[in-house]
Formats: C-alpha cells, structure tokens, sequence
C-alpha cells in the first residue's frame, strides 16, 4: 500500500473518529438540555422531562427487611404513599422528583382539582418517590426531599409538605433540597409538623431506603419520564391525543364515581382525605389541556401556545403549570 493511500484511510479513519465524538457530545448536549429543562418532551411520548437515565445511585438494591416504611405508606415491590380516601372509586397515581420542574408544573397546574376530588371522597392519590434528577445531574435533594415528605407521612402532613415542597422547588442546578436545614425550615410552614421526632426522621434520612426502593422500581417500569400520572390505570399522556385538562379529569373522576353507583344520585361529599385540607387560595381551574394546542388558562400536559397554568410539556409556556420546563418561571 502506498505511503500516500496509507495516510488517506488513516485521515478518513481519524474524520469519522472526530464525527463520532462530535455526535456523542451532542447526545450528551441534548440529555443534559432534557435535565434542565430545556428541550421540550411531548407528554404523549416521554411520559414527562425528567427522562430516566439512571437507575439508581450506585447503592446497593435496598430489600424488604431492611426498609422502614412510613405510616399507612405501601412497601413492597412498588412503594407509595395514599393521600385521599382508601375506597374512593377512582385512583390517580403520580410517580414524581421533588427536584422535577416539570412535576412542579403538573402539580401547579393539577393541585386544585386534583385536592377538590379527594376531598369529596371521589379520588384518591397514590405517590410514587422518585430520584432520577439525583442520578442525572448529581446531588441528594431528590432523595432527601422524598425523604422529608415521607417523615411528614408520619405525622399525618404528606399532601400539606409535599405541596410546600414544590411551591419552593428551587432552580434544579442548584440542588437546594439537598441541605436538610433548609427542608426543615420549609416544614415549618405546614402548621405543627416541625417536632423533634420529624426532625430526627429528616436528619438520620429514616426513609432513604424507602426512596431507593421507589426508584428502583421506577427503573423497571417501563416509564420514560417523570411526572408519569395514570388515573385507573390509563396514562393520561396518551388520553386525548395528550390535551388533557384538569377539567377532564374531573369528568373521568366523576363519570367513574356515577359508574359505581347505578341509579342512584352522587353521594354528598365527604371528607376522609388527607387531614391537610385544601391548597389554600387556588380555586380548580375549569380548563386547560395536557399538549398545549390553543390551550385554555390551566392545565396544558405538553405547552404549545400554553396559557398560565398546567402545562406538562412547556412550549412557550407561561410561568406556572408547565411540566418539561422550556422557558420555565425560575422556581422561588
């Protein structure tokens, strides 16, 4: 072979070689985006932004024997916490990351409606902690926020904290949650949740298996993303081409609660929920859409063309309710 053929495929060789790695840092530009939120992520595909690319923290799988569970929580194979009434016809559940921007838009966008029917006694909600954003970007706040809300399980005040949580969910670079001070402050504007028990719970990480745990059975669920939301079992991406407002879930809600009760009229509603109350100063929002196509004020799941509130995907969207967090509203 000639000296000058040589040199030819070593420099084709060493050109691919150089489009290898560009396309490499390129991936990894785009899954570093997915993180932060800048890259949008349909809903109907994803399953939300948060898209799983760790399985877990490099610990060991936790097993049950060694794995505290809080109160009236489910361990097993697929840990989570109920908030709502145990029998209530229909069941909504959330697998979420407290440093996700984009659960915090679902939960901005879903809180009110989603609090109103479980506190009719219609709905009840069913959490799955999980702590992909710490595999991803590095960091503990996933784990020691789950943790934090899980030791509020204790003591009757997971819905309330968990709300705080994400009301104060800070830029997610910044991995605030990580500092167990700062949970505790936070705790301390959920009325009587801040006692020593709770704080020793949060500092000694009680429930740290648990959460591993959780997010060991997100890794073989199948599920792409976080928020991943269901109600009965349906994923609600996949539900109306992805447009799926809260008022639509109301009226899947309320249709499964008629269903359950052939002729006769809807039961009165009653309490029996979470002992948190509702979400104070949010009234349900009537609309919204989960793709975020002409969307109405509340509720987008995707965010084209998203109105304030409820956007789970975020193109464009405005500051609240955006789920995949393009242009998303720095969190407070």
């Amino acid at each position: 072979m000639s000296q000058k053929n040589h040199e030819g495929k070593k420099s084709a060789r060493e050109r691919l070689q150089e489009q290898r790695e560009k396309e490499k840092a390129r991936a990894r530009r785009g899954r570093q985006a997915i993180v932060a939120g800048a890259v949008v992520v349909v809903l109907a595909v994803a399953g939300g932004i948060a898209v799983w690319a760790s399985s877990n923290s490099g610990e060991p799988a936790a097993n049950d024997n060694e794995v505290a569970v809080p109160k009236q929580a489910r361990g097993g194979g697929r840990p989570a916490v109920p908030v709502g009434t145990p029998g209530a016809p229909s069941t909504l559940t959330v697998w979420e990351d407290f440093r996700c921007p984009a659960c915090r838009q679902f939960e901005t966008g879903f809180r009110p409606v989603i609090h109103e029917l479980e506190d009719s006694g219609k709905l009840k909600s069913e959490y799955h902690l999980v702590t992909i954003i710490d595999g991803n970007a590095g960091g503990q706040g996933s784990r020691n926020a789950a943790n934090a809300a899980l030791c509020a399980q204790d003591a009757g005040k997971f819905r309330a904290y968990h709300d705080v949580l994400y009301s104060h969910q800070p830029p997610e670079p910044q991995d605030k949650f990580a500092d167990k001070q700062y949970l505790l402050q936070l705790a301390g504007k959920v009325k009587g949740l801040v006692t020593p028990a709770f704080t020793k719970c949060v500092n000694d990480g009680t429930y740290d298996r648990f959460v591993q745990k959780s997010n060991d059975s997100f890794a073989t669920s199948g599920y792409r993303g976080t928020p991943t939301v269901l109600l009965n079992g349906k994923d609600l991406s996949k539900e109306k081409g992805g447009q799926f407002s809260p008022a639509d879930l109301k009226r899947m809600v309320l249709d499964a609660h008629k269903a359950k009760q052939p002729g006769k009229k809807s039961a009165a509603p009653h309490t029996g929920a979470s002992p948190q109350g509702r979400h104070p100063g949010r009234s349900a929002a009537p609309q919204g859409d989960l793709t975020g196509k002409n969307a109405a004020p509340q509720g987008d799941l995707t965010g084209k063309n998203a109105a304030p509130q409820g956007d789970l995907t975020g193109k464009n969207a405005a500051p609240q309710g955006e789920v995949t967090g393009r242009n998303a509203a720095p969190s407070p």
